[in-house]
């Protein structure tokens, strides 16, 4: 075994099978394996997670997490950046808050990107997100000004594109830096859905310092692996209605239906987006059938 002296730091890049690519500081990639013990241990290594090595190659310390996700696995993102399209597939903008509600609970930043903005209005939308606090990009291929708006978003963090197959997720990595080459798909006609291309979890490096993962797309069936929120944290997840939530008559309040409910008053007055609420009111009737064993 090799000294200790040689250890080494570095960020996954890459995990396919049981070989992890890790980048050091200096930009050099070490194909690495875990020390054996942390499958005894039940420890977990993902893309975006900062390791040691030694001279063997060998993964010998996890560093402290900021967050993670288990599905696709990340670690220490720090932004979630939610690709919708307007058409082909359409949005689903449940699904959305779901995912925004998810980060928003892992401190982890989330943008909104609405591509295919020339086939269907985006307005609506555009309006909701911004009324919500939350940051939304709208890509037009024609206009270059939109991907680099984009590629700034990016510089110097940790971020994850992630939303429906078929919304142009890897379209948007390739405009943004060719050199990707990622493989994009067409729209299944007789699915209604994409097809499946993005086959790994993947940090890409920027030549802006960032770095990006480009994910597999999701479904509505996979939400609860990313993590389950309790019903009292809810409304925490979903940051317009702090600026209502405490003038509510009862402190125990669900901002459901309450009378005397100030966030719901906020929703009958337009300052809170309908659709949110409804996304918020169903994730809360989910949260109340949740187990508490589900919860540990």
């Amino acid at each position: 075994m090799s000294d200790e002296k040689n250890i080494r730091t570095g960020l996954i890049v890459k995990s396919i099978g049981g070989l992890y690519s890790v980048e050091s500081p200096d930009g050099i990639l070490y194909d690495c394996v875990p020390r054996g013990v942390f499958r005894k241990d039940k420890k977990v290594l993902c893309v975006g997670d900062r390791v040691s090595f030694n001279d063997d190659k060998v993964i010998t310390e996890i560093h402290q997490r900021k967050n993670y996700l288990i599905r696709p696995p990340l670690a220490n993102m720090d932004q979630l950046i939610f690709v919708v399209s307007m058409c082909e597939p359409s949005p689903n903008l449940t699904l959305l808050d779901k995912f925004i509600a998810i980060a928003e609970y892992k401190n982890i930043v989330p943008v909104v990107v609405l591509t295919k903005v020339d086939l269907d209005s985006f307005e609506n939308i555009f309006s909701i997100y911004t009324k919500a606090g939350i940051k939304i990009l709208i890509v037009d291929y024609d206009d270059i000004k939109t991907i680099q708006a984009v590629k700034e978003l990016l510089k110097g963090k940790i971020s994850a594109f992630t939303g429906n197959t078929g919304v142009g997720k890897s379209t948007l990595l390739n405009a943004i830096d060719d050199r990707f080459g990622i493989p994009t798909g067409e729209i299944s006609k007789k699915l209604g859905r994409g097809k499946h291309t993005t086959r790994h979890a993947q940090l890409y490096k920027l030549d802006n310092g960032g770095y990006i993962a480009d994910t597999p797309g999701f479904s509505t069936f996979e939400t609860n692996k990313y993590d389950i929120i309790q019903k009292e944290k809810l409304s925490d997840c979903f940051v317009e209605f702090s600026d209502f939530s405490g003038e509510c008559m009862f402190k125990d309040c669900s901002h459901t239906k309450e009378k005397g409910c100030a966030v719901v008053e906020a929703v009958r007055e337009g300052k809170i987006s309908a659709s949110r609420h409804e996304s918020y009111c169903r994730m809360y009737e989910e949260a109340k059938n949740i187990k508490d064993w589900e919860h540990r």
